[in-house]
């Protein structure tokens, strides 16, 4: 609610409101029916549609961010945002017939890579965007990835089997890291979106 649609015109900003809500639906509806009658079938389509949303917020959760990043450049940017979309479909199928969590986690380290290098570009000054989203970014993708990390080490359960079956299990504390991690996305990306709307580029 909070995404300055009056601000904005295209398809950033929908994008955006997609990116940070698609995970939720998908791990709610994986989550609420995953113990369903219908076995392994139902469970392996419910896992894939949660991997979905988790690619749907990688894929175009970044989108803005390098839109932004090369705003006075309309060609690189125009490829950059196509070879992104590439990278990130072939992401999606590799997260979709991963056969274990850590296989899953790394099918989106090149997306992580991709999106660095664009923060890099930000950071050394070669790319544009508001001053304040490249702190938020970095601390997007470190809550991400450290909460990817804690569900593939199952900690703490590893340590007093039994413990936390209900509640703090590494599982609950990931998808609490990621929700604060699109947060993290939403308030950077927002920024960039309204710095955007009022950025006039220079001519060199």
């Amino acid at each position: 609610m909070t995404i300055p649609w009056a601000h904005l015109g295209g398809w950033l900003g929908v994008v955006h409101y997609l990116a940070c809500v698609s995970p939720q639906l998908g791990s709610v509806l994986y989550h609420l029916f995953m113990n369903h009658e219908g076995g392994p079938t139902v469970y392996h389509t419910l896992l894939t549609l949660d991997m979905c949303g988790v690619c749907m917020v990688n894929t175009l959760g970044a989108l803005p961010i390098i839109y932004c990043t090369l705003a006075c450049s309309p060609l690189p940017r125009t490829a950059a945002l196509l070879a992104y979309t590439a990278l990130s479909s072939y992401a999606i199928l590799c997260a979709v017939t991963a056969s274990s969590n850590i296989r899953r986690l790394r099918s989106f380290a090149w997306q992580a890579l991709f999106r660095f290098f664009f923060f890099y570009l930000r950071w050394v000054g070669l790319g544009t965007g508001h001053p304040s989203s490249l702190r938020l970014y970095l601390i997007m993708d470190g809550l991400a990835l450290l909460g990817g990390v804690i569900n593939i080490s199952r900690v703490p359960e590893r340590w007093k089997p039994g413990r936390f079956d209900y509640w703090f299990n590494s599982h609950q504390i990931m998808h609490v890291l990621v929700v604060v991690s699109i947060l993290y996305l939403h308030w950077g990306v927002v920024a960039d979106l309204l710095w955007v709307t009022s950025y006039t580029c220079t001519q060199d």
